[in-house]
């Protein structure tokens, strides 16, 4: 996948937004958040990238319960790199999902009868957990440092609240979808 440019305006739409509403709506101007939070946004426009974790057979892993299988399963058998590949996922994918996508949250718990893996599984606590695994096996000369997921981790629920507010913004952009998005870029 080929990374969208800093100058894309999508890119800079998602970065304004995160700032904003990070640094306004929650009183929390941590800029190495919010550029993580946009490049996680821009990231999961690709829809494949929200089950870009494969199994041992090339197959997507597309539940959190699964991917938590998967990583137990590589902290055993395999490396420290790809288990933490995979919290990092569980972390990213929970955040997203939990921030941007509540209804569908709240619909895998109340759907009355089981009909989803993750039923039982707490998306903050999954994240929140995950981030924390890859604050203590990242790298410290990584690109995105040991504190990041630190910090991550211990705010995961505000950081849900903050994606809670992106989401509330883009949702306005359907009414006037143009102006509103030249109202934040240029202002």
């Amino acid at each position: 996948m080929t990374p969208i440019p800093d100058h894309h305006p999508l890119k800079q739409l998602f970065g304004r937004l995160t700032e904003r509403n990070f640094s306004e709506a929650l009183g929390w101007p941590n800029f190495e958040v919010t550029d993580y939070v946009a490049n996680l946004l821009l990231e999961f426009i690709h829809t494949d990238q929200l089950s870009r974790i494969k199994d041992h057979e090339g197959e997507p892993v597309e539940t959190v319960v699964e991917l938590l299988y998967e990583a137990e399963d590589h902290s055993q058998h395999s490396s420290a790199e790809k288990e933490c590949d995979i919290h990092r996922h569980i972390g990213d994918l929970t955040l997203f999902l939990a921030g941007v996508f509540p209804e569908y949250c709240r619909r895998i718990k109340c759907s009355g009868l089981i009909h989803h893996k993750d039923f039982l599984v707490d998306y903050v606590k999954a994240g929140k957990r995950s981030y924390g695994i890859v604050a203590t096996h990242q790298d410290p000369q990584a690109k995105n440092p040991p504190s990041l997921f630190q910090t991550l981790s211990t705010n995961f629920e505000l950081c849900v609240a903050g994606l809670g507010f992106v989401r509330l913004d883009l949702d306005r952009f359907q009414d006037s979808p143009r102006q509103q998005a030249q109202t934040i870029l240029y202002h």
